[in-house]
C-alpha cells in the first residue's frame, strides 16, 4: 500500500507543485499552488486558483488593511497562514448589495450599519463572511488566505502563469 507524506506550507516556505496525471486517484493530482499565487500577488488581489461553476476559490495575500468589501451572500475565509483580522459590519439598508450581485464588490467606504464583531484567524481557521454584511481584513504581517466566493468582481483569473504544463 503507497504512503502519502503531509508537508504544511507557509508564504516563506513551500514546495510549488507539479501536476503527474497517472491514474484517477485524486492523491496524485496537485490542487494549486496556493503559496505561490499569493507570494505573486499584490496585497487583497483576489486570484482564482480554481473554479468549480460559478464558485471559485480565490488565493488572497493578506498584507496591510483591505477595502471595505461587501457581499449579498455568504463567503468563506480560511487562513492557509499567518494571522487575519476580519472586522465585520451588518450594511445599512441603503448600502444593500443586489441580491443577483455574485462575488464582493468594493463598498467604497466605512459601513454605516452596525458593527457585528472581529475574528482573529491563524493558520486554518475559516470564518464565515456573512450574507448582507461588509468585511475588511488586516494582516500585521504576509498572510494568506483561501476565499471560497462566487465569481465575481474583482476576481483576477491568471491561468497561464498559474498552471504548469510540464
Amino acid at each position: 500500500m503507497p504512503t502519502y507524506t503531509t508537508r504544511f506550507g507557509s508564504l516563506e516556505g513551500y514546495e510549488k507543485g507539479s501536476i503527474e496525471l497517472i491514474d484517477d486517484d485524486p492523491k496524485r493530482y496537485a490542487f494549486s499552488n496556493v503559496f505561490d499565487v499569493a507570494g505573486h500577488s499584490r496585497p487583497y488581489e483576489k486570484v482564482c486558483v480554481a473554479k468549480n461553476r460559478q464558485y471559485v476559490l480565490e488565493a488572497i495575500r493578506a498584507e496591510g488593511e483591505s477595502e471595505w468589501r461587501a457581499t449579498a451572500h455568504d463567503e468563506f475565509a480560511l487562513v492557509m497562514d499567518g494571522e487575519v483580522e476580519v472586522t465585520l459590519h451588518r450594511l445599512a439598508p441603503d448600502e444593500a448589495v443586489s441580491a443577483d450581485t455574485q462575488g464582493s464588490v468594493r463598498l467604497g467606504h466605512d459601513p454605516a450599519g452596525p458593527r457585528m464583531g472581529r475574528v482573529v484567524a491563524r493558520r486554518g481557521h475559516m470564518t464565515l463572511l456573512p450574507a448582507n454584511s461588509a468585511y475588511r481584513f488586516s494582516a500585521q504581517w504576509p498572510a494568506v488566505i483561501l476565499l471560497q466566493s462566487l465569481d465575481g468582481e474583482g476576481t483576477v483569473y491568471r491561468w497561464a502563469e498559474i498552471c504548469q504544463t510540464h
